[in-house]
């Protein structure tokens, strides 16, 4: 009788979707993101957040310069071209410059995440609409309700409403 071969470990490959970011919506995008990049390639982090530094790996270290320069190029790319597929078709063209990661996951902060003002002045538009909504008494409830969804109110982000909500059940 022959050995029984041993069943050689599978291994499971699941397909991840990169998070297309949506405006108004960076800060959710960001943690979707991080988690894709964590999962395919945790030094591809590094290289976002530290832009085009060559990241040493003490087991690496005997390796040439030149080696860990073009790794450290390929990663950049990589994580360049990740970023790059986040971004809807419209707004690619505005990113298209982009040299490396870090320069363009600031440029999308800045173009989807907003400054402080722009929020504060976003979440006060926001309770102004929700409490000026009112059903009135010969309108049905459903009526109301799909008023309701189709209103700016609820194309806000998730974010934006849970900052909101608090604030607005406090006031009743």
């Amino acid at each position: 009788m022959s050995e029984a071969e041993p069943i050689p470990p599978t291994s499971s490959v699941t397909a991840l979707r990169i998070p297309m970011i949506k405006k108004g919506e960076y800060d959710l995008w960001s943690m979707k993101m991080r988690q894709y990049i964590a999962i395919t390639d945790h030094i591809l982090w590094d290289i976002i957040t530290n832009g085009d530094q060559a990241t040493t790996d003490p087991a690496s270290s005997s390796a040439p310069k030149t080696s860990l320069a073009a790794n450290a190029r390929r990663n950049n790319e990589k994580a360049l071209n990740i970023l790059l597929s986040a971004i809807p078709d419209r707004h690619l063209l505005s990113f298209h410059d982009a040299t490396n990661a870090k320069t363009l996951w600031t440029a999308i902060k800045a173009r989807f995440g907003g400054n402080d003002a722009s929020k504060k002045m976003q979440k006060n538009l926001l309770k102004q609409q929700f409490e000026t909504f009112t059903i009135g008494s010969r309108e049905e409830l459903d009526s109301a309700y799909e008023r309701f969804h189709s209103s700016e109110i609820t194309h806000a982000s998730t974010s934006q409403m849970h900052c909101i909500a608090p604030s607005l059940l406090n006031q009743r």
